[in-house]
């Protein structure tokens, strides 16, 4: 990943804040001394079987181990990720609840939800875990094996797709598709990439644009067809599979990364433990190998490298809903 803070310092600044204006740093060292003292909760807004909820998982015995206390994860399905973001946004900051999920998060929901449960700017970014891949895939029996197949079937007939929900990755990254490439499939929600994914093996719908890590093992099987990724460059573990760029539609890039946030007002000092017994474990040789296999790529930026990130990918989905007319209650 290219990180370029200085081409947007100010909507950074804007998402990174200062902790220390928020806590006094006497109160601040005082309770940085003593945390962790019970559990912590990592709150993932959508179901288990999704990247995030993969990642968690690998990394939470190692923290454990560092940090002394129980990680527990806790899965918070609901509006695209909001209901379990809008929880973390109201939590105390005492560094006992964190939110770990997708970057659409905050750069996709607040410019396509009319009404958001929260304010992005309650929530502090901690690092950017990994980047990943969105992936086309269709069940076999539909009979398509390359993008332009696929275009030429929606054209001249209904089908249909499935998203892991409406303002997920998966759901903007295929209506940018159908804006740029010109047809048209009607959109089935559901609550997460995996059980999307299970409707598609079951041939309820016939394809859906999922997360990369959760299709991966069923496309290994031949139990899906990839058709196309979404990112700007093709996935290390699909390497005969195109970008949608090189399948035809030119321009296309649709990057997608897993972030760790916190309420805002975390102390400094607790936010770099946490951090780092994070990116530690994302980075044990076994973890590493675990989510290159699945189709992951360990980042583990600083908190001000993600916030400049997700500030300019922020502006760039804002842009591409803004061009497609996505709007959701």
């Amino acid at each position: 990943m290219t990180f370029r803070p200085a081409l947007v310092r100010a909507a950074a600044l804007a998402l990174i804040g200062s902790v220390n204006a928020v806590v006094p740093a006497a109160a601040q060292t005082a309770s940085a001394t003593a945390w962790p003292d019970h559990p912590i909760r990592v709150v993932l807004p959508f179901p288990p079987g999704g990247p995030s909820d993969i990642v968690m998982r690998l990394s939470a015995e190692k923290m454990q181990a560092v940090l002394k206390q129980p990680i527990v994860i806790d899965n918070k399905p609901g509006a695209g990720g909001n209901l379990g973001s809008a929880e973390v946004a109201r939590a105390a900051a005492d560094g006992y609840t964190w939110l770990f999920g997708p970057d659409s998060l905050v750069t996709v929901n607040p410019h396509v939800y009319r009404q958001m449960p929260f304010k992005v700017e309650q929530l502090l970014p901690v690092t950017i875990a990994t980047q990943f891949n969105q992936t086309l895939v269709c069940n076999p029996a539909l009979g398509v094996r390359t993008v332009a197949e696929l275009i030429a079937k929606a054209k001249s007939e209904s089908l249909s797709y499935a998203s892991g929900g409406l303002g997920v990755p998966g759901h903007l990254s295929m209506e940018l598709l159908q804006s740029m490439a010109g047809f048209q499939m009607r959109h089935i929600p559901y609550k997460g990439p995996a059980p999307a994914t299970q409707d598609v093996l079951g041939n309820q719908v016939p394809c859906g644009l999922l997360a990369g890590p959760t299709v991966l093992p069923h496309v290994r099987a031949g139990k899906l067809v990839a058709l196309a990724v979404s990112g700007s460059r093709r996935s290390p573990t699909l390497p005969d599979v195109p970008t949608l760029a090189e399948a035809g539609v030119a321009g296309y890039a649709a990057d997608f990364t897993l972030v760790m946030l916190a309420p805002r007002g975390v102390p400094d000092a607790i936010v770099g433990r946490f951090r780092q017994a994070f990116i530690d474990a994302l980075s044990a040789p076994d973890v590493a190998d675990k989510l290159r296999a699945g189709d992951q790529t360990v980042v583990g930026s600083t908190p001000g490298e993600a916030a400049a990130v997700l500030a300019a990918d922020s502006a760039k989905w804002a842009a591409v809903a803004r061009r497609i007319h996505l709007g959701l209650d």
